[in-house]
């Protein structure tokens, strides 16, 4: 009889195991706190070896980033040219909704994720870093630019918002998220707000900024390397002494 891996359950292994490992450690983080699942229990779970496991991802907090990784895939799948019509705000709340709906099967797990992220403000962090990757896709998706400084600030205001708007998901058991739509709609606007005054204050300073670096740069090209202005003195300095 073939010797199997222990806690491997000798059931037929899934069809895809990174998806069976995304959803397993999904499922646990709903059950548990984040710091007391191991890898094992996630492989038991999704019902592959820790050999397959280690060979899809290095960590758990890698196989959260392809589980955002698979909700942004299936939010940009669904992204068609049916709003290109509409203002900024309602592409974006469009795309933000379909992306709930994307959430929405694991939202008791994404709950524990949110409560640990509260307790360790590492994992806040490294978390925050991730959503801004994704992030920027919905920005994309929405067809709303999201480069230069003011892009990095829509970025990290959206991720900051999304976070509030979960916080109203997780309660919110209306089908139709009455509260979690109103939320958005509010964050939205909170956040227009800002970005709209940043863009000015970019308007204002950006010929600023032009014209000092214009005036570095005609600075940089005039001066005299240093070496070679101590070699220029020392060469007169012996000529001198040389009359």
């Amino acid at each position: 009889m073939q010797a199997t891996e222990p806690g491997f359950d000798t059931a037929l292994p899934p069809s895809d195991p990174k998806d069976a490992i995304i959803s397993a450690l999904l499922e646990l983080a709903g059950e548990r706190h984040w710091e007391d699942i191991t890898l094992s229990d996630v492989a038991t779970r999704a019902n592959v070896s820790l050999s397959t496991f280690r060979d899809l991802f290095p960590s758990k907090g890698a196989v959260l980033a392809g589980f955002l990784r698979k909700i942004d895939k299936i939010v940009l799948e669904g992204t068609g040219a049916e709003l290109a019509d509409e203002p900024a705000k309602e592409r974006l709340i469009e795309v933000l909704r379909r992306r709930l709906d994307a959430l929405a099967p694991y939202k008791v797990g994404l709950e524990g994720i949110g409560e640990w992220t509260a307790r360790d403000p590492f994992a806040a962090a490294s978390l925050n870093r991730l959503m801004i990757n994704s992030m920027r896709f919905m920005l994309e998706a929405a067809d709303i630019d999201s480069e230069g400084p003011v892009g990095a600030l829509k970025l990290q205001g959206l991720v900051i918002a999304w976070r509030r708007v979960l916080r109203t998901w997780f309660s919110d058991d209306d089908p139709e998220l009455a509260a979690t739509m109103a939320a958005l709609d509010r964050e939205l606007t909170r956040g227009s707000r800002l970005i709209a005054r940043a863009e000015d204050i970019n308007r204002l300073t950006s010929p600023l900024f032009s014209i000092a670096r214009a005036l570095f740069e005609r600075r940089h090209r005039g001066t005299t390397p240093r070496g070679s202005f101590h070699e220029e003195r020392d060469e007169e300095r012996d000529e001198h002494r040389a009359l």
